[in-house]
């Protein structure tokens, strides 16, 4: 029996590498197949992983979202130093969703496995998923102190020796509107991890090993010198950039510089605007996660993400800004700011790889949660996500209602109107919301809701790009504004709760994402062939792509080129 071999040859180290993915892989399918809810099992919102000893992440699996996983990878350390492993055993399992150290709201529940081995440490299995429910005002930015958002959790076993803590339990059922849903989804987080647990068990028997840690330190050394040496090779030097987003009543400025230096990345947010007293604020670790994700979209795709990949990043934002909000901020809705870190990121980036980034994009999910009761009576709460349409790339089409950088699926609606009193009455793509471009923004998406119910039902909003659009990138054109209606004409405020009365239905118009390059430069026949798809109306294939089109839909290229030359 060994630990490993002192040297792992890169064909082994590439097949060691490949069994933890497949691992980690189980874990996240067992989580998604023994789920409670949609957001869970149809969504894909939840991360997980496997660390280290010392909290290290290793590997994460294919299923996650950038704002469960990379914040996963702080957090697990945090766990640790609450219970360090002389305090563990056999059969614990830890949970919380402290904002601060997990990933940035109530809503999420972290939930790490310690694994032994002879009695040993020998690893960590952790993952992160949406509660449908936490109780407090539900799931939003209207409050103005943590303390309304819903049942704070600090680090504590909610298994030990492995047997459930009922009284953790019993609190959590007690403050939450579904606590069937939510006690399901808290038990279907530690199965997966004993799934984990099982699978990892299997491996070091396979290989003999009895320990993790010269396979932890190969792949962790190996991603960082990737890592690194991807780095060295950008420009050297500083890229700024700022964008701006709604905010709640008062637009949000986000200014970053990103520095490269040797093979080290920094990135600051100074200049960021302070927090505000609506939940919209941004913990630090969210802000992280955020933001590694697109650096590494950028820099080194092919890089494992895992904690050598992080070292030579370096982040920092201005205690008390939005990006590093203080204790007992309101965070409930921190998405709406952090999913946009994107945006800014590839901003600074683009002006060192233009051709590694994308333009702007929706940038943010639309969270939309619905309160009340049904036709019978029955209380309900139902949360579902929803998706505008992405930036163009330097070589392709934007995709059409698909989150960036979230990576959350939207849910079929047939799917919706089984599990909830939700009607949705029309679902379709927004033509000319694509930003106009050599390569075409993302198309978003509006839907029409209506509730089966003979009561009012809160329904709790969270969204942007109402006032600022995806900006194009070298020459495209702006991707489209969303919008948000009531069948009367009203508009509510986008990241509010209000009440929707019986009988009236509601509209979500989502953004587009921004174009790449001149519309001008557009290929006419994919200009022809997005009027026939219904993605660009006649009228946008005239006036933004300088593109003749007959009734029958065939190109006119003389007049083409008079417009195109016209147009400049």
């Amino acid at each position: 029996m060994s630990s490993a071999p002192a040297q792992l040859d890169p064909i082994t180290l590439e097949i060691l590498w490949n069994r933890l993915i497949s691992i980690v892989n189980e874990q996240a399918t067992a989580l998604q197949n023994a789920s409670f809810t949609t957001v869970v099992r149809e969504a894909g919102d939840l991360s997980a992983g496997v660390f280290d000893v010392q909290g290290n992440m290793l590997a994460q699996a294919v299923t996650g979202t950038p704002g469960h996983i990379n914040t996963m990878a702080m957090a697990v350390r945090h766990f640790l130093k609450e219970y360090p492993w002389e305090t563990l055993e056999d059969g614990d399992s830890l949970i919380s969703n402290d904002p601060w150290l997990m990933s940035g709201h109530l809503n999420d529940f972290t939930v790490v496995t310690p694994i032994f081995r002879n009695g040993q440490p020998l690893a960590l299995f952790a993952n992160t998923c949406h509660a449908v429910d936490v109780g407090g005002r539900m799931l939003g930015a209207d409050a103005r102190q943590v303390f309304e958002e819903g049942i704070y959790v600090p680090i504590l076993k909610i298994f030990q020796a492995g047997k459930p803590n009922r009284d953790l339990f019993r609190l959590v059922k007690q403050n939450v509107r579904a606590p069937e849903l939510v006690e399901g989804d808290l038990m279907a987080q530690v199965g997966c991890n004993e799934v984990g647990r099982e699978k990892l068990l299997e491996f070091m028997d396979e290989y003999g090993f009895t320990s993790l840690d010269t396979l932890a330190e190969a792949i962790l050394s190996t991603s960082e010198k990737a890592m690194r040496e991807a780095i060295s090779e950008l420009p050297q030097g500083t890229y700024a950039h700022e964008i701006r987003a709604d905010g709640f009543d008062e637009p949000i400025v986000v200014r970053l510089t990103v520095t490269v230096k040797g093979s080290e990345l920094f990135v600051d947010y100074s200049g960021t605007s302070p927090q505000c007293d609506r939940g919209i604020n941004v913990p630090l670790a969210y802000c992280i996660a955020y933001t590694t994700y697109p650096l590494k979209c950028a820099v080194s795709p092919h890089v494992p993400n895992n904690e050598g990949s992080f070292r030579p990043i370096h982040i920092s934002a201005p205690a008390g800004s939005i990006l590093n909000c203080t204790f007992p901020a309101p965070v409930g809705g921190r998405h709406i700011v952090g999913h946009f870190l994107a945006t800014a990121v590839f901003g600074a980036l683009a002006q060192a790889i233009p051709t590694k980034v994308l333009a702007d994009g929706a940038a943010n999910i639309w969270i939309t949660q619905f309160t009340g009761n049904d036709l019978g009576g029955k209380p309900f709460t139902y949360v579902f996500f929803s998706s505008g349409g992405m930036g163009a790339r330097p070589d392709k089409d934007g995709i059409s209602a698909t989150a960036f950088p979230s990576g959350i699926q939207g849910v079929p609606a047939e799917i919706i109107e089984t599990v909830s009193p939700l009607v949705m009455e029309k679902r379709e793509l927004v033509p000319d919301s694509g930003g106009p471009g050599k390569l075409r923004g993302g198309l978003g998406q509006e839907m029409t809701l209506a509730v089966r119910t003979n009561e009012p039902v809160i329904h709790s909003a969270m969204y942007d790009r109402l006032k600022f659009p995806a900006l194009g990138f070298a020459g495209g054109s702006n991707g489209g504004l969303g919008d948000f209606f009531l069948s009367d004409g009203t508009h509510p405020h986008p990241k509010s709760q209000y009440r929707l009365l019986p009988g009236q239905k509601v509209t979500l118009r989502l953004p587009g994402g921004a174009g790449f390059y001149s519309s001008r430069e557009r290929d006419p026949e994919a200009v022809r062939q997005d009027v026939r798809d219904g993605y660009v109306s006649l009228l946008a294939a005239r006036t933004e792509y300088g593109v003749a089109l007959t009734e029958d839909l065939t190109i006119d290229w003389h007049e083409t080129a008079r417009l195109r030359q016209e147009q400049g």
